[in-house]
């Protein structure tokens, strides 16, 4: 049945004791609960003819290399250098590194950014999903990050399409996973169709004019609603409910979660990985399909889509071991973005749909012969494409180690202020309620998009 209560699951509650799953519950109707101001607002949020502008957050888990991605140095002292050689791309006077030779073939298609500044020095996801430093002061619950923000803004394209779904693994380091909604509360949490949610995602012989009985449905919601406190949790409840009618009664997420579907030919293109296999036991999975899922799950109507691939945090080996991990994982990522990058623009989606692929920060420029390139704050790095930005362009330049940023400095706010103009929502101007009802604005910093994209 679609259950609002039932028993929690250790470490996977919120912090009124609910579980999310238990929203997304399905067997026989029997007490089931909706409310009837979600199923109302549902049908309103249908067809509301609202832009699909959409964002792919992909994050690096742990830290990429700059300087042997995108910002490779072969001038440089061997020990800064590397053993990686640049190779020429189809933008005359780009560069990367030969381990991306599918890259290099749609470089026009890219924008590499070279020079962010201001990153925080430890393991910590947050300032890549909300653009905030985790180390400066924040509100009370705090910052929402970019998907939950983007939902509250802008809400639903449809009923039947969270705005804002996270492919994400739970990492068991901690500071690796999303920061969460935030103040903003459960209410704009990102759907997350992992694991055994997607069993819950069928009516199991339940008709749609069944879950139509409003008038029965609300008077089993009734004895729940008492017992329940008349704020966030409501509204957080009410939320899942207008997803659960939604999901409940079309195909469309469950398909885009469904690659069977997809043409093999397109599966292949992106590749596939052990979704099991967590790297190195505290990273993500190397898993591209889930590029090819955030590509569907944007047609299907959803606005934001994060995931997290891979470890890259390699660090604490030998000089030889760093690169061997590069050597293992570069020609999986160059697969997988240049396949999602290429099928954006074949489907016409590519005015519409932001890619931006990153990580907490960039790597010291001298390689260790005990830990290889170590963590690096000053300097960092992006890899960004669609949108109906100007691509086939570097921003940005660090010295001649790799170690500074000489030139066009980025902020994180300024990269996300692009991100909200892409999707339609100016940065500067809207404000969202906190905890306290204070209106809050979507960046701490007065940034403006990015002018060289926009």
């Amino acid at each position: 049945m679609l259950t609002l209560t039932g028993r929690r699951e250790p470490g996977k509650s919120f912090c009124d004791g609910i579980s999310r799953r238990n929203f997304l519950q399905i067997g026989t109707l029997g007490g089931a609960g909706l409310s009837l101001p979600g199923l109302l607002r549902a049908d309103a949020a249908a067809g509301n003819g609202r832009s699909q502008k959409s964002v792919i957050m992909i994050y690096l888990v742990g830290g990429p290399p700059h300087q042997d991605m995108f910002d490779l140095k072969p001038n440089a002292p061997k020990e800064v250098a590397g053993p990686w050689q640049p190779i020429e791309t189809n933008v005359p006077g780009m560069e990367i590194c030969e381990a991306f030779p599918m890259l290099a073939k749609i470089a026009d298609k890219l924008v590499t950014i070279r020079s962010i500044v201001g990153s925080q020095a430890g393991h910590d996801a947050v300032q890549v999903f909300n653009g905030h430093n985790p180390r400066k002061p924040k509100p009370s619950g705090g910052w929402p990050q970019f998907g939950s923000a983007v939902a509250k803004v802008a809400g639903a394209t449809h009923a039947a399409a969270p705005p804002f779904v996270s492919l994400c693994y739970p990492c068991t380091h901690g500071p690796y996973n999303e920061p969460g909604p935030g103040f903003l509360g459960t209410s704009h949490a990102p759907f997350r169709p992992m694991g055994p949610t997607k069993d819950d995602m069928i009516l199991n012989g339940v008709t749609v004019e069944r879950l139509g009985d409003r008038r029965a449905l609300l008077k089993s919601v009734d004895g729940f609603r008492r017992d329940a406190d008349a704020s966030r949790t409501m509204q957080g409840i009410d939320t899942f409910t207008e997803q659960a009618m939604g999901l409940l009664t079309s195909s469309k997420l469950a398909d885009a979660l469904d690659l069977s579907k997809e043409d093999p030919q397109i599966v292949e293109r992106y590749g596939t990985g052990d979704p099991t296999k967590f790297i190195d036991g505290n990273g993500a999975p190397r898993v591209p399909q889930s590029l090819l899922v955030a590509r569907r799950l944007i047609e299907a109507g959803a606005r934001v889509v994060t995931l997290n691939y891979s470890k890259w945090d390699w660090h604490g080996g030998s000089y030889n071991t760093i690169f061997n991990r590069e050597a293992e994982d570069f020609p999986v990522f160059d697969k997988c973005v240049s396949a999602l990058v290429e099928d954006l623009h074949d489907r016409g989606l590519d005015k519409d749909c932001t890619v931006i692929v990153w990580g907490e920060f960039g790597r010291t420029p001298i390689i260790s012969k005990q830990v290889g390139r170590d963590h690096w704050p000053r300097v960092n790095c992006a890899l960004m494409a669609g949108g109906g930005m100007q691509t086939g362009q570097v921003i940005g330049a660090t010295d001649r180690l790799g170690g500074e940023a000489v030139s066009r400095p980025v902020t994180y706010s300024e990269v996300y202020s692009t991100l909200y103009h892409n999707l339609g929502i100016d940065a500067q101007a809207t404000t969202i309620s906190d905890l306290n009802g204070r209106p809050q604005y979507l960046l701490e910093e007065d940034a403006e998009p990015m002018r060289e994209l926009v």
